[in-house]
């Protein structure tokens, strides 16, 4: 969501105490005619950025002040979360209202994530054709160019002069996402080519668009991979690309915005998966906590594994006198902390990037802490059972379980608080890399391993 962090500051205040008082008026304005001079998307930001500090109840007080129209486009700068949160308090009527307003590819991931009874107690309270809208684009594939397309998008016939296209661009332009592309199509909807808004406009007036046309068309199939359809626009630097049916049949088109949103999504579940963490379907402060423990914990659990498959293999060969059994679990300790120090970097290091951290320095440090007590929990006790297998010895998986324990805990809250120390400081938190902190918990873990086994074996 785009971030108004000042204006929020300087009006939550005023917002609540409008709330205590019952002042419908006030909050009538807040909603409908905040910053009058500005444009209307980013007062709705501003609305949005300020509400979405309140509570799901007092969110939607403040939102029945205004329109459903106006609801709508306060509603899509919320996260997904949050509005998700906020239908709750929502009476279906009210809500079907708003839905119709929302813009089709918004409205189908604001439903996709809602309970399917839900849903279907919905549509039949929404317009016959915006139902029909919504039940084909929830039938599209996930990831799919379908999935993320919108239908509202202008389309004209060939046989018509430049000036009557433009007197249907008039009526068509309030309903539609864009109008800088025109896409022609016969009258079984097949896509025969598109002409520009700039070539419109300069043209004579008596001149048919069949004269005007495009007609080699790059177009994406419906069902393709999102990816790639986001990939094409920024490879021809499209405002929106075409999508087509199996029979070439125009369904809907995708807009620069969404593919930009695509392309963010896929490097964020790159760069999450280079760091072993499963792909996060929010923001790092909006996953639960139990959803955010389970996606690193899994990873860590696997990779857990590799090691022990390296300290057995360390076993066949080594003698266990001594403190030579300890060589057999140092790649284990080693291994365990880096991971989790990485996971944390990643995780912090993008919400940085995304401002997502702003004014959350204590809530950062509380959720760490946990899941680092969590993970250091749960990685140690496995560690532990996988030692006592290999050498049969309590105390001996008892200083491993511990050390990988200690480990495990000190990545995964380290590697959080160092990339939000630099950032404090004036410095880029990307210099505290995964490499850098992996090697950092490489000497810790090394010192407490051996530390632990002084202490524990004497």
């Amino acid at each position: 969501m785009v971030q108004f962090s000042l204006y929020s500051s300087l009006l939550k205040p005023d917002l609540q105490q409008m709330l205590q008082e019952g002042d419908v008026d006030g909050l009538a304005e807040f909603c409908n005619a905040l910053y009058a001079g500005v444009v209307a998307e980013v007062a709705a930001g501003v609305v949005a950025e300020v509400i979405e500090e309140l509570d799901d109840e007092a969110a939607w007080n403040v939102l029945t002040n205004c329109g459903p129209e106006r609801q709508a486009e306060i509603l899509k700068f919320l996260s997904l979360p949050y509005q998700i949160q906020l239908v709750d308090h929502i009476d279906r009527t009210s809500l079907s209202r708003i839905i119709e307003e929302m813009s089709p590819d918004d409205r189908v991931d604001l439903l996709e994530r809602l309970d399917p009874g839900h849903v279907e107690s919905l549509l039949p309270l929404i317009a016959q054709a915006e139902r029909s809208d919504i039940r084909k684009l929830l039938s599209y594939p996930e990831d799919s160019a379908g999935a993320i397309m919108t239908t509202e998008y202008a389309s004209l016939p060939a046989n018509i002069t430049a000036e009557e296209a433009l007197r249907r661009l008039r009526i068509q332009a309030p309903s539609r996402e864009t109008i800088y592309y025109i896409y022609i199509t016969d009258e079984g909807r097949h896509l025969i080519g598109f002409l520009s808004l700039r070539k419109l406009i300069q043209s004579s007036p008596e001149t048919k668009l069949a004269e005007l046309m495009e007609r080699d068309v790059i177009s994406v199939r419906v069902d393709d991979d999102q990816e790639f359809v986001a990939n094409e626009i920024a490879r021809f630097d499209f405002i929106a690309i075409p999508v087509v049916d199996n029979q070439n049949r125009l369904v809907g088109i995708v807009t620069h915005d969404d593919a930009a949103d695509v392309l963010l999504e896929e490097a964020a579940e790159d760069a999450q998966l280079l760091a072993a963490v499963a792909l996060l379907e929010d923001s790092y402060l909006e996953t639960p906590f139990f959803a955010l423990a389970r996606k690193r914990g899994v990873w860590l659990i696997i990779l857990l594994a590799a090691a022990s498959v390296t300290a057995y293999a360390l076993s066949r060969y080594e003698q266990q006198e001594a403190g030579n059994w300890m060589v057999l679990f140092i790649p284990l300790v080693l291994t365990s902390g880096g991971d989790a120090g990485a996971q944390s970097a990643t995780l912090i290091i993008r919400a940085l990037a995304l401002d997502e951290t702003r004014g959350k320095f204590g809530v950062i440090v509380s959720r760490e802490l946990r899941i680092a007590l969590f993970l250091g929990f749960v990685i140690g006790t496995l560690s532990l059972l996988v030692a006592y297998c290999l050498v049969t010895a309590v105390d001996r998986a008892l200083v491993v379980g511990l050390t990988v324990f200690a480990v495990v805990g000190i990545g995964t809250f380290s590697g959080s608080m160092l990339p939000l120390g630099l950032q404090k400081l004036g410095l880029d938190p990307a210099l505290m890399s995964t490499p850098l902190i992996a090697a950092l918990v490489d000497v810790v873990g090394v010192i407490i391993f051996y530390e632990m086994a002084l202490r524990v074996l004497g």
